[in-house]
This record gives structure tokens, C-alpha cells and sequence, in this order.
């Protein structure tokens, strides 16, 4: 039977990287000294300590350690994290222990050492299959490089993802086909394909506005969307989610603790969580700059700056977001316990009638392959 229980996750992030990639809007951070690690390996116990005491005791369904770049961490910084972890809550053995790594800073002995630490899972940032494109995007490694970590990558670990952006300037529909078919014979069992959008600050954004160069227009970039859908299904990897698919039972289990509204922890800069406390779900997150929360942590505990209590409807809101990325859809039910209704019959029928989203039997709801494209106005006419 599907298991589609939310679970309850730890997400960890590492802020740091080698370089920061000009398309990316995430909290990631260099620096050219070398970053106190043991430090900042005592400053995620302590917030996670913290975090203990307002979550209670649950049992941890799956960890991410996110960035930036986990893999500039040390095996010993990764395994003191997983102790932590382990320390504050129940562990089961077994479960999905992710850890996001970089081509550029894989090496075979820190591989080795991060399985031997407890990560079971991989997700390499390959981002492109040619060299041209690869610089384009800022990436410190080349192809060659890339297909040498996937191979290390699994033969070391259980479990692997790896990462590509499309839509990428000048990219045509039969290039990307030849490119997704060559990662497919890649991969282990999971991929993230992404289109290439432009984030307000990041360097890209400046570029583009400059006209420096550009990216496929809504139509192509909508067939590229739909060839994606169709050569991973094609192959085994269907999309179980807009932009991941995977061979059935290999999705990752963290990312559908977010996507099926479940509870999940952040420590570290940047870090956002939401869980239940007092029995209402919380918004936590953290300071972004990794110095001044290493400082709060150590002054206070946690290096938490803000967050909110979310209302029934807002939960109902963000459940319906979350859920209809996902292939499986919503359960009609649990949108109600949130919301206090159902779903509003007169925009449902509209929104079927025009194919944008479907039925699951009599408990669920699905966004269709046209809803996905346009999920965003989906989402919003039905939470109206």
C-alpha cells in the first residue's frame, strides 16, 4: 500500500560554497578563509537542541542537509550533525539521510567517509551536459567531472538524484531531448529538472534585463515542459512532482514531507521550518548570514529572527499549493479539516471542464498535465 503519511523532517543547511552560481537566489555564502567547522557543528546541536524542546518527541522520517554546498563539509562535521539529530529525536535506521553535493567537490576517500556517517542518499548539482552551457551557468566543474562524480556516486550510496536546468538560451527541443535521454542512462533512480528562471537580485537578473542574452519564450519553453514529461515517463521516470521524477518507490521522501504538508525542522542560516507546537503550525526562520547566526546561537540558543502562527486558512492555502504539485494530488478530506469547507464547487467544475484538473477517485484531486503548466492560477481561483 502507498505510504502517504507527511512525516515529520530535519532540514540542515550549510550556507557555503566555492562560488556562487549567478542564477541562484539561495542563501549561499563564500568565503576565502577556511569556515571553523567544529563550531558551526556545535551550533547545530545547540539549535537543534532548541528545536527539540518545542517540537516534543517525534520520529524523524527523513534528513536533508541542503546549502549552499553540504559536500565542502568535512565527513566529521556531517556525522557530528547526524549525531545531533539522533541525539534529539528518534532515528529509525534506514531512513532517507540526503546529503547535496557539488561535481566540482566530490572526491572518493569524503564519499566514502559521508556514507560512513549515515548519508544513504546523494543529490549532485550536474545542472548540463555540455561544457558551453555548464559555464554559462557559472558551474565550477565540467562535463567530464560531472560523470565521474555519478559514477562515485553510485557505487558509494544506495540511493542517487542529480540535478539539470533547461530552457536554457538558445536550447531547442531536439538538443534537450538528446541531453535528457543521456542523463536518463545516467541516473540511478531520481532526477530534478528544473527550466532556467530569472531571480530578482542574482546576477542573471541584471543580465537579462541588459538583454545580455535570452531565454526561451512561454511557447517553447512550455514544450520543452511537455517533452521533459514525455521522455521520463517514456523511460521510467515519470514526474511524481512538477519538477522531479523518479522509477516508482525512489521518490524522495523529504521533499514529499514538503510537498504533503508535513512537519519538518530547519537549523542553521536561512533555515526555515514548520511544525506543530501547542498544537497550532509554526513558521520558523533563521538568520541568513552565517556569522551573526553562529553569534545568536551561542548568545541565545538558536538563531531563529522571525516566523509567524499560521491560521486554519493559511494552512488550507499552503496545503493546496504544496499538494498539487504532486501527481497523487490532495486528499479532499484533509483540505477540509484545514479550510472548514470543501473546495468551491462552481471554480472546481470551471477548472475541470477546461481539463486543468481531475478527479482521484472520490477522495482526491489532481492539477492535469495542462494544470501543472499553470499551477499558480489553479492554485489561486480554487483558494479564492
Amino acid at each position: 500500500m502507498l505510504d502517504r503519511t507527511p512525516g515529520f523532517g530535519v532540514y540542515i543547511h550549510w550556507p557555503f560554497c566555492a562560488a556562487k552560481c549567478p542564477y541562484c537566489d539561495f542563501n549561499s555564502h563564500v568565503r576565502h578563509q577556511p569556515v571553523d567547522q567544529e563550531r558551526f557543528a556545535r551550533a547545530f546541536a545547540t539549535e537543534l537542541k532548541t528545536m527539540r524542546a518545542r517540537t516534543g518527541a517525534r520520529d524523524v522520517t527523513s534528513i536533508f542537509l541542503g546549502g549552499g554546498t553540504p559536500s565542502l563539509m568535512k565527513p566529521e562535521t556531517v556525522g557530528a550533525v547526524l549525531d545531533a539529530v539522533a541525539a534529539n529525536w528518534t532515528v529509525p535506521a534506514g531512513i532517507e539521510v540526503t546529503l547535496e553535493a557539488n561535481p566540482s567537490s566530490v572526491e572518493a576517500e569524503r564519499f566514502r567517509g559521508y556514507r560512513a556517517a549515515g548519508v544513504n542518499r546523494v543529490s549532485l548539482g550536474v545542472q548540463a551536459l555540455n561544457d558551453r552551457d555548464l559555464r554559462f551557468l557559472g558551474r565550477l566543474h565540467n562535463v567530464e567531472e560531472a560523470l565521474k562524480a555519478i559514477r562515485l556516486a553510485r557505487e558509494t550510496f544506495p540511493r542517487l538524484s542529480f540535478d539539470l536546468i533547461y530552457a536554457r538560451p538558445g536550447q531547442t527541443l531536439e538538443a534537450w531531448q538528446a541531453e535528457l535521454e543521456e542523463a536518463i542512462g545516467h541516473a540511478a533512480d531520481h532526477l530534478s529538472l528544473y527550466q532556467l528562471t530569472i531571480e530578482e537580485g542574482t546576477p542573471f537578473h541584471a543580465l537579462h534585463k541588459a538583454r545580455k542574452f535570452a531565454i526561451p519564450d512561454p511557447d517553447l519553453a512550455a514544450d520543452l515542459y511537455q517533452l521533459t514529461q514525455e521522455v521520463t515517463a517514456a523511460k521510467g521516470l515519470p514526474a511524481y512532482e512538477i519538477s522531479n521524477h523518479a522509477r516508482p518507490g525512489a521518490e524522495s521522501r523529504h521533499n514529499l514531507t514538503y510537498w504533503r504538508y508535513g512537519e519538518y525542522v530547519g537549523a542553521g542560516p536561512g533555515a526555515h521550518g514548520r511544525f506543530v507546537e501547542d498544537g497550532r503550525r509554526v513558521v520558523t526562520f533563521t538568520e541568513k548570514m552565517p556569522e551573526t547566526w553562529l553569534s545568536l546561537v551561542e548568545a541565545k540558543g538558536d538563531g531563529v529572527v522571525g516566523g509567524e502562527v499560521l491560521t486554519r486558512a493559511e494552512e488550507a492555502d499552503e496545503f493546496l499549493l504544496m499538494g498539487l504539485r504532486l501527481a497523487e494530488g490532495i486528499d479532499l478530506a484533509r483540505y477540509e479539516d484545514y479550510a472548514g469547507r470543501g473546495l468551491p464547487p462552481a471554480r472546481l467544475s470551471i477548472l475541470q471542464e477546461e481539463g486543468l484538473v481531475a478527479p482521484l477517485g472520490n477522495s482526491r484531486l489532481r492539477a492535469t498535465p495542462a494544470g501543472m503548466i499553470v499551477l499558480d492560477a489553479v492554485v489561486a481561483d480554487l483558494a479564492r
